[in-house]
């Protein structure tokens, strides 16, 4: 059996000087997780969410209703 690798992708929209996370949302159908991780720091640690978690919260930020930052 081969073990499925995250293919890492960085928005588009993340041009910003280096604040950016990237994504493997290719693991999302068959672990049912999304990792993520600082792109300044690829070797670094991941955490892992929820598939259903990640789309609650980009469904979020699409739809501006995540609230204020404190």
């Amino acid at each position: 059996m081969e073990t499925e690798t995250p293919r890492w992708f960085t928005s588009s929209y993340s041009d910003n000087g280096g604040a950016c996370v990237s994504v493997a949302t290719n693991l999302a159908a068959s672990r049912g997780t999304v990792p993520v991780r600082d792109s300044k720091n690829p070797d670094g640690p991941v955490l892992d969410f929820a598939a259903v978690a990640f789309a609650a919260f980009v469904n979020g930020v699409k739809a501006s209703s995540l609230g204020p930052a404190v």
